[in-house]
């Protein structure tokens, strides 16, 4: 027999859960998106350092942006590598020096090929094995490039990849003055993605819809118009209208103005030449007409549901608030009376009435058995 070890009664200890990766984000562009690698082993790592990682487009070098783990949680996760060597570096200003003489081949071949599309960079790896030339097309339909790339391979020993850009992304590569004046565009200077936005961002900021006004220079509505969207529709929600009627502490007044940054209103109080407008905080406000209307549905006994006249739910609705208060009073009354009027047509019913119910209910009993007789008997 085996022999098994003597119990102890000790609780045994759970196996050792595995290590959770380090992860750090790396940066392929200077405001490009963060992707997030594993980062075991190499414990050094510090913000600005070059790794090399592996991607969908092969082996590139990558700049460490953050060392904080992503927000959301994903995986698996690849390992990083290794680091960055001093010929990795060498080479890779190698060829970012040939981008420029890649592109402009490029450019001529497209134009011999009649291809209505606008080459707009060219890229190599970092070691030179794969160069990825991106375009935009103004064709709704999708341009086939594959004459080009054929072409492209012809000149150059490397891969030859394509890819099709959006016109945001168009203007974040060749970057320059911002529609506003700033002497860097906001995409090319930190933007790492592009937020849907739509015409309703300029509306509820109150924007003029000029297309001048609120268009970048892609050609699409500016990103910043989603940078204090937020704060606009939380003030918007907490504010009074535009020109309705509050209580400030230098009596009520109607908003001329709302200042939604500021969570603020401008008031004009008073009337003809000594009207004045004064700044007041939402804190100072009091909303007089919300109050009102208030105020005229708990006079009028109306209920919340039915606020149109199609009450199912019992309650009446009085013509004015005035008649609300002698109709609740006459509601008790007029409930007494009727239950004395009942009180009183029983009391004159004579032993006769109160036997004719009886009497109903045996004829409907012997009806039927009635009429199966007459049926038998035909």
């Amino acid at each position: 027999m085996f022999d098994a070890p003597e119990w102890t009664g000790a609780p045994t200890s759970p196996p050792p859960e595995p290590p959770q990766p380090r992860l750090v984000g790396v940066r392929f562009q200077r405001a490009g998106k963060i992707y997030h690698y594993d980062a075991q082993g190499f414990d050094n790592l510090k913000v600005g350092d070059w790794v090399i990682v592996d991607t969908a487009r092969g082996k590139q070098m990558g700049q460490v942006a953050t060392l904080k783990p992503p927000k959301e949680k994903g995986g698996p996760y690849k390992r990083i590598e290794r680091r960055a060597t001093g010929r990795d570096m060498a080479m890779r200003h190698y060829y970012a020096s040939k981008e420029l003489e890649a592109l402009i081949a490029c450019r001529a071949e497209s134009a011999a090929l009649n291809l209505p599309i606008k080459i707009v960079r060219a890229e190599y790896s970092f070691d030179g094995q794969t160069l990825t030339f991106l375009y935009s097309t103004d064709e709704e339909e999708r341009v086939e490039v594959a004459p080009l790339r054929e072409a492209m391979s012809r000149l150059y020993r490397a891969r030859i990849e394509t890819r099709q850009i959006s016109p945001r992304e168009v203007a974040k590569i060749l970057g320059g003055i911002g529609a506003c004046g700033i002497e860097e565009r906001c995409c090319s200077r930190f933007l790492t993605e592009f937020s849907p936005i739509s015409i309703k961002h300029a509306k509820e900021q109150n924007l003029s819809l000029n297309p001048q006004d609120i268009t970048g220079m892609c050609g699409r509505l500016r990103c910043c118009l989603i940078y204090e969207y937020e704060q606009y529709v939380e003030a918007r929600r907490h504010l009074p209208k535009l020109k309705s009627i509050v209580g400030t502490p230098l009596g009520p007044g109607k908003v001329v103005e709302i200042l939604h940054l500021r969570d603020s209103v401008r008031v004009k109080i008073g009337e003809g030449p000594e009207a004045r407008e004064v700044e007041f905080h939402r804190e100072q406000l009091t909303p007089l007409e919300a109050l009102q209307r208030l105020q005229e549905k708990a006079l009028s006994g109306t209920c919340d549901r039915h606020e149109n006249g199609e009450c199912d739910c019992g309650k009446g609705k009085p013509a004015t608030a005035q008649q609300a208060a002698p109709q609740a009073e006459a509601q008790p009354a007029a409930a007494a009376t009727g239950q004395a009027k009942k009180r009183r047509r029983r009391a004159k019913k004579t032993p006769t009435d109160l036997a004719r119910p009886a009497q109903k209910d045996e004829r409907k009993q012997t009806t039927p058995k009635r009429k199966a007789d007459d049926r038998q008997d035909e």
